[in-house]
């Protein structure tokens, strides 16, 4: 899965980074705003840089033969909130 394959190259779960949008929506002043992920970790990451995140906007997946393993492995390695897999 995404998450082993990462391992095995000695790269990190999940390497993407937001600081330079969030930095962005800071120095325009916006500081309040709704966060449409289903990744619980980006909370922290945001927050750091001053943004309040005051709600965060279920993003439900688009659930396919191709995708399930993909999406459950997120939900279950990475702590995604995830509905709709049917276990």
């Amino acid at each position: 899965d995404t998450v082993d394959a990462n391992l095995e190259l000695g790269l990190p779960v999940d390497s993407r980074e937001y600081g330079i949008g969030a930095q962005m929506l800071v120095d325009l002043g916006i500081t309040d705003t709704r966060l449409i992920t289903n990744n619980p970790a980006k909370y922290g990451g945001l927050e750091g840089f001053g943004l309040n995140i005051i709600e965060r906007v279920k993003l439900p997946p688009s659930v396919n033969p191709e995708n399930i393993n993909y999406l459950r492995t997120k939900r279950e390695r990475m702590g995604h909130l995830l509905d709709g897999l049917d276990d």
